[in-house]
């Protein structure tokens, strides 16, 4: 059970926009976008709609600050792909890293922005989430052109496919212990590419 925003008897209600956003997340997480309606949304804020409104505008606008939220802070790329890391060790610090954070909690397993992605297109929230999953594959990509620019759109796509694959893995309910493999396999074949990419340029005359 999320916990609610809590309020002392007595006195008017504080809201925490932070504190909000983080219940918010734990259920789309637990139950997608759809699976949450805004009764359900609002208890669990203890708030009422009017309130939830002057806040944040509707449902979907409240959706795109917790994906952002969760982006931001989740695998928070500019933390792990700093220019001064090697791409070999910073992307497979990125997919080990998504294999144990995709498993570690059982109630809200995989990630909500590749998970909320999956869908029809004309779908608002589909729509908020593939934003959001293509910033971060720009990301990806930018960071790996600075080193390997031949390859950065291929290898992006390699990473971009194996977290997706980790997320829908890990809520099917695999064990950390076989992502972490599965992503450890991933990162041989990407170092490989990389390597071979690295001896092509070499070779180039």
């Amino acid at each position: 059970m999320v916990d609610t925003i809590s309020s002392v008897r007595g006195r008017p209600r504080r809201f925490d926009v932070e504190q909000a956003l983080d219940v918010g997340q734990r259920l789309f997480h637990m139950h997608g976008y759809d699976g949450v309606g805004l009764a359900a949304l609002t208890e669990a804020l203890a708030i009422k709609p009017p309130s939830f409104y002057a806040a944040f505008g509707s449902k979907a606008d409240f959706f795109k600050r917790v994906l952002d939220r969760y982006a931001a802070s989740v695998l928070a790329l500019e933390d792990i792909l700093r220019p001064d890391r090697a791409p070999q060790e910073a992307l497979a610090d990125l997919l080990e890293g998504a294999a144990r954070t995709y498993a570690r909690d059982p109630h809200v397993r995989g990630c909500l922005v590749l998970e909320a992605a999956r869908g029809g297109a004309d779908v608002e929230s589909v729509k908020l989430a593939r934003q959001a999953a293509e910033r971060r594959r720009d990301q990806v990509r930018v960071f790996v052109a600075k080193f390997y620019p031949e390859v950065a759109e291929s290898v992006t796509d390699f990473v971009a496919s194996t977290m997706s694959g980790l997320s829908a893995s890990a809520r099917e309910g695999l064990s950390e212990a076989r992502l972490v493999g599965i992503a450890q396999t991933a990162i041989g074949g990407l170092r490989l590419l990389l390597q071979r990419s690295q001896e092509s340029s070499a070779a180039a005359p």
